[in-house]
């Protein structure tokens, strides 16, 4: 709700507050008297457009200051959460607009600088304005799905949900054809890849064995030269030549020492018996040592083939690792690896498979929930097109028709709001086409059918911004602006509505009065803002009557017009 406007040198004000209150505010006055002025001012602060010419004559600037105290469920607050600005949804919402005499303009909010169309955004959604040139709000096709499912109370819940599943759904099986898409080449490369490693077969740590084995191949002859001078040396009769002569040198040792009366059990004997059990011992070492030797030269095999394939075995295994761009080490680990990704690559069919089911799905339960969600609105279409009509016969217009237009949309633009384009259309005449609301020619029929909206929409279109109504009563009189008088009453007891009216069946209806007059002489005028109280309106709804000349009939009528 506006609670406060402040102005500063626009136009023909220099200084004015006003203070607003619930409910409908009448403003009235001369033609000329400087009524549009306070809309101008609105305008400016909540980021209408505007230029140098709303600046007053020999000020620098111009300012306005609206004040709105809000509810904190209010969706002006996630504009300013989305523009990063500031705010209390306790406290009053301030903006504030400069406009300098040379065009510029500063926009505020809470006394935070910003754009001028955050403040035209933040704007729209505190008021709305109808008029003789103008009817801002209902004249945008976007709006006119969120009050047809307001008016009807229809949710859109179950569709957002469905959308949502829909979308997620989509996105996974779009992922996974990119990934098929792009797996196709790397599927072959995995599988030539693959082939070649199966048919090397390497083996983990063959390669220092065969670093290894061909180093010892490559060394073999001349470890086999070394190993036969071992065995000659060892077998070649010098050793056990020697170890004999030795041995049957102790015999005869043995033998004379038992003529010359040695006893068994001496000690001469017993050490040369002892001497003769270590040769023997020698001796027979000797041979063991003569067939490990022969052991060790078999070890060396001196096959050339057997060089040549561990030569070629490990050129082959480098030449792999180096066209994979890995070590030979990382070859069977790699084979392991492309055997899982070939794998999982084909393991992706199937998944295709199910995600574009899930997709199918989660499609049709959109369509499904979207579907039913266009009959609640072509039902609720109906009962607005008919709420509407019965509003416009005591407008004035009853040979307006009035049509909610519901056209389904293509499936590339689905929405979480369904597959309905939605337009309020009209005729203005018998066999005239429908067509959309800014086809009404006169500004006072488009005020008094935006009237007539938003009568039928009362109570129907959630929380309600400041709706204006500039002169909507132009043109008619008699019943007609009673008419236009007792639907503002009807429409602000849910909201805070303005008029500006010439009408005096219209100001009666109004829960505050203001009239609004110029004041000073011919070298400095200024428009004045007088807030009318019981005897005052009474009298200049009287003035509205009669004109010039007040009589004891107009006060008469003023009374009966403000106590209906």
């Amino acid at each position: 709700m506006l609670i406060g406007l402040t102005i500063r040198d626009v136009v023909l004000i220099e200084q004015l507050d006003l203070t607003f209150g619930p409910g409908l505010t009448a403003l009235t006055g001369e033609t000329g008297a400087g009524k549009s002025i306070i809309l101008d001012a609105l305008g400016l602060a909540t980021g209408a457009r505007a230029d140098a010419g709303l600046v007053r004559r020999g000020a620098a600037q111009a300012a306005a200051v609206a004040m709105f105290a809000l509810p904190p469920d209010h969706a002006v607050w996630a504009v300013l959460e989305e523009k990063g600005l500031s705010y209390s949804p306790d406290e009053d919402l301030v903006l504030r607009r400069q406009l300098s005499a040379d065009g510029r303009s500063r926009a505020f909010v809470n006394d935070q600088a910003t754009s001028v169309a955050t403040l035209k955004d933040i704007g729209g959604l505190l008021l709305e304005v109808h008029g003789q040139h103008e009817t801002v709000g209902l004249l945008d096709v976007r709006t006119h799905g969120r009050l047809l499912d307001a008016y009807g109370q229809v949710s859109s819940e179950t569709v957002a949900a469905a959308w949502s599943g829909w979308r997620a759904a989509r996105q996974a099986l779009q992922a996974l054809k990119d990934q098929a898409a792009s797996a196709a080449a790397r599927i072959e490369e995995i599988t030539l890849r693959l082939s070649e490693l199966d048919q090397l077969s390497p083996r983990e740590g063959e390669e220092t064995e065969l670093a290894e084995e061909r180093a010892l191949l490559g060394a073999a002859e001349k470890a086999l030269a070394d190993i036969a001078a071992a065995r000659d040396a060892v077998e070649g009769g010098q050793i056990s030549s020697r170890l004999a002569q030795a041995f049957r040198a102790l015999e005869r040792a043995r033998e004379r020492a038992v003529q010359a009366g040695a006893g068994e059990g001496g000690v001469a004997l017993s050490r040369l018996t002892a001497a003769q059990e270590y040769i023997d011992r020698a001796a027979n070492e000797a041979q063991e040592a003569a067939a490990a030797i022969d052991a060790a030269a078999g070890a060396f095999d001196l096959d050339p083939q057997r060089l040549e394939q561990a030569e070629e075995r490990l050129f082959a295994l480098r030449a792999m690792a180096r066209k994979l761009s890995v070590s030979v080490e990382e070859l069977p680990g790699l084979r392991v690896r492309f055997a899982q990704d070939l794998a999982a690559f084909e393991s992706t069919g199937e998944d295709l498979k199910a995600a574009e089911a899930a997709e199918a799905w989660a499609r049709e339960g959109y369509f499904t929930a979207a579907t039913r969600l266009s009959a609640e609105r072509r039902a609720a279409g109906d009962r607005l097109a008919a709420a509407v009509e019965a509003e416009l016969a005591p407008l004035k217009l009853d040979k307006a028709r009035f049509r909610v237009a519901i056209e389904p949309l293509p499936e590339e633009r689905a929405g979480p709001s369904g597959l309905d384009r939605i337009a309020f259309e009209i005729s203005t005449n018998p066999g005239a086409p429908f067509g959309p609301l800014e086809a009404i020619a006169s500004g006072g029929e488009l005020a008094r059918f935006a009237l007539a909206l938003k009568a039928a929409l009362a109570g129907r279109d959630g929380v309600q911004p400041l709706m204006i109504f500039d002169e909507v009563d132009q043109g008619v009189g008699g019943a007609v602006a009673d008419a236009v008088g007792l639907r503002l009453r009807r429409l602000a007891s849910g909201a805070q509505v303005l008029v500006v009216t010439h009408s005096p069946q219209v100001a009666a209806r109004g829960d505050a009065h203001w009239r609004i007059a110029k004041t000073g002489d011919a070298e400095a005028v200024r428009t004045a803002v007088e807030p009318l109280d019981a005897e005052a309106r009474e009298e200049e709804i009287a003035r509205m009557l009669s004109g010039a000349e007040i009589t004891a009939e107009a006060r008469a009528a003023a009374r009966a017009l403000i106590s209906a």
